[in-house]
């Protein structure tokens, strides 16, 4: 910091210099976030300095907060869910597990017997959250192998499962492949088990719905105590914003804090200061689009999907797996130098870890010129 400022000019000239260096995202296709919709915008601009870290004093933000979690909920088959508007996937699934541990460590009045730890178990698919969780929750992580439909296998799930396991992990919407576990098989496990059932629906969350095709992957299930989705994604709100549901408020409870210096006596959130913004950005989009809005962008996604995936196949690409939502892997020879290619022709991919193949979202930013345009830059490369 310089002991005298610049001028707002200056600044200006300076932000539009860095932001020219940023990507564009009509080129990107392993994002899954795109451009946030124009009333969210709006929405967050006019909420910017609202704190639900001290929501007492940020009363109307809090109400939006409340009516999103009741809105939310509603999709995912609750009536009375219990959460809040995190940052995203990665406050959620920490929040979700660390609510499991918590009333574990009360119900076995303590932790395992020494030299021993808690345990989750979840698909090898899983995000990499997952082990920012093991790190700091030190709960030992395990990586159930997946089946030939890379869909989480269940009898490895059982086998992973001992005294020490406190719960489950199903993902709705893989980050990889876009596939989604066997939730409501994973359910029956977990309630056989007296153990908990955790939805990492941070992407598929506000696709899956919206689907032709049905799946169980909500509070549908019996055995789902929580569930992630994130606005922040295909609902396209602005960044951060996440969501983290529980099936009953002692999950809540489970987490709270005590915050005797601000206008509400208790804090259930990961972090501290919350925006209020990201909020105001959801409550419009959810108000805004209403399921039949979704559903248009879901279907146009698809759409765009599988003109990707006919299209491939006709110079002999295939999918790993037929896409289950706006997700692709494409199953290219030396997927890295492919992927490094097509970045020098001015595009975004990536790579999947196993097995290794060409990964592409179809977000809300991608048309179909632009599809075609590097369908031929694709085709290009592999020749």
């Amino acid at each position: 910091m310089e002991e005298r400022g610049l001028s707002e000019e200056e600044v200006l000239s300076l932000l539009e210099e860095k932001k020219r260096k940023d990507l564009k995202y009509e080129r990107i296709f392993s994002s899954m976030c795109s451009y946030p919709h124009k009333i969210a915008v709006k929405a967050h601009m006019k909420f910017l300095e609202a704190n639900l870290g001290d929501s007492g004093i940020f009363a109307g933000t809090k109400e939006m907060e409340d009516e999103c979690i009741e809105m939310i909920a509603r999709l995912f088959h609750a009536e009375n869910a219990h959460g809040y508007i995190s940052t995203g996937g990665t406050e959620s699934n920490i929040q979700a597990i660390r609510a499991f541990r918590n009333l574990k460590r009360k119900e076995w009045r303590g932790s395992p017997k020494e030299g021993e730890k808690m345990n989750i178990v979840v698909p090898a698919s899983a995000h990499f959250s997952f082990d920012k969780i093991a790190d700091i929750l030190d709960i030992e992580v395990r990586k159930a192998d997946l089946d030939d439909e890379l869909r989480v296998d269940l009898s490895d799930v059982e086998a992973l499962i001992d005294r020490n396991t406190i719960g489950l992990v199903g993902i709705a919407g893989t980050t990889e492949f876009g596939q989604i576990d066997p939730i409501r098989e994973l359910g029956d496990i977990a309630l056989r088990n007296d153990i908990f059932l955790h939805v990492d629906a941070a992407f598929g969350g506000f696709v899956i719905p919206f689907l032709e095709k049905k799946y169980d992957f909500d509070f549908a299930v019996e055995g789902v105590s929580s569930l992630a989705a994130d606005p922040h994604k295909m609902l396209t709100a602005t960044i951060p914003a996440g969501c983290i549901l529980f099936r009953e408020r002692r999950f809540l409870e489970s987490l709270a804090v005590e915050t005797p210096y601000l206008t509400t006596k208790t804090q259930f959130s990961l972090t501290g200061t919350r925006s209020g913004a990201a909020v105001a950005a959801t409550f419009s989009l959810l108000k805004f689009l209403g399921r039949e809005g979704m559903r248009r962008i879901v279907r146009e996604c698809m759409r765009l999907t599988e003109m990707l995936v006919e299209r491939c196949k006709t110079f002999g690409v295939h999918p790993v797996i037929e896409p289950v939502m706006n997700v692709v892997a494409l199953n290219v020879p030396h997927a890295e130098g492919v992927s490094e290619a097509l970045k020098r022709r001015g595009w975004i991919t990536s790579v999947t870890r196993e097995p290794k193949a060409l990964r592409l979202v179809i977000m809300p930013h991608i048309t179909e010129s632009i599809l075609s345009e590097f369908l031929e830059d694709l085709k290009a490369v592999l020749a």
